[in-house]
């Protein structure tokens, strides 16, 4: 029998990414190796990396030990309808926010990754056994996303379509626009398609989730940062839907210049 291929977070969304024309598949760029590259097919089988799943439920003490439970029917229903410009099709407004909330789901998902990571680096330092260093990790990733989870559970989301400007998608593509942009702006985003882009803002409400607004958006407007940001958080791969757009961030990627990077960023001991 063959092997079932895990579950990868970000593979719904990369199906908006998928080329059609002549050749199907999804145009990438490897950022470890720094090369350009066309992954065949609609599966995104370069996304391969293996996650993490941490419970962030504030009461849990365990991590999940498989990936939450997505619809995914309506989780696609509305990334196809998002990149449409079609909030019609994306289906009734029950499917809708549960959708809505598996985006989210999904998308800090793909955010701790980094911080599990450079927890899990750490530790391994340390005279740890195996399950003591995932227990340490597991710990780490809670203190810092459970809040910021609860957060995202009072916002109010907006899908913005008809974007201009076909967005990247990286490996860790949720963005908090309060850390990043400068001067900071109160909002949240997660890419849903090259012209789709679900953003969150906080909410004065104690009570249920509002309804999800669309809004056609023929201007970059505060979102014209939106790549430059997927490329520096990226440390595996990018997504376009052209290889232009990636041949002319590859160079920040040349082995060379990605060690050099990574050296001057690595803290230093006291």
């Amino acid at each position: 029998m063959a092997e079932t291929e895990a579950l990868h977070a970000l593979r719904p969304f990369l199906r908006n990414w998928v080329w059609e024309h002549g050749r199907v598949g999804t145009r990438y760029l490897d950022c470890t190796q720094g090369e350009v590259r066309f992954d065949e097919g609609k599966k995104a089988h370069f996304a391969s990396e293996t996650h993490l799943y941490v419970s962030l439920l504030k009461d849990a003490a365990a991590a999940a030990s498989v990936a939450p439970v997505i619809h995914e029917g309506g989780l696609v229903r509305l990334l196809r309808a998002a990149q449409q410009g079609r909030p019609a099709e994306a289906g009734s407004p029950a499917e809708v926010q549960r959708a809505v909330q598996d985006c989210v789901e999904l998308a800090v998902i793909s955010a701790y990754q980094r911080d599990a990571e450079e927890a899990r680096t750490r530790y391994a330092l340390e005279p740890m056994f195996d399950d003591e260093i995932r227990a340490a990790v597991i710990e780490d990733v809670r203190r810092i996303w459970v809040g910021v989870r609860e957060q995202l559970l009072r916002y109010d989301f907006t899908i913005f379509h008809g974007l201009p400007q076909p967005l990247l998608i990286s490996d860790a593509p949720f963005i908090d626009w309060r850390m990043r942009a400068k001067p900071a702006l109160p909002l949240v985003s997660m890419p849903l398609g090259p012209h789709s882009l679900l953003v969150g803002t906080p909410s004065a409400r104690t009570s249920r989730s509002a309804p999800l607004l669309w809004k056609e958006a023929p201007v970059m407007g505060p979102f014209r940062d939106h790549n430059q940001y997927q490329v520096d958080s990226a440390r595996r791969w990018l997504v376009a839907t052209s290889d232009e757009m990636l041949v002319a961030i590859q160079p920040r990627f040349a082995p060379s210049v990605r060690a050099d990077a990574e050296l001057t960023s690595r803290p230093t001991n006291a």
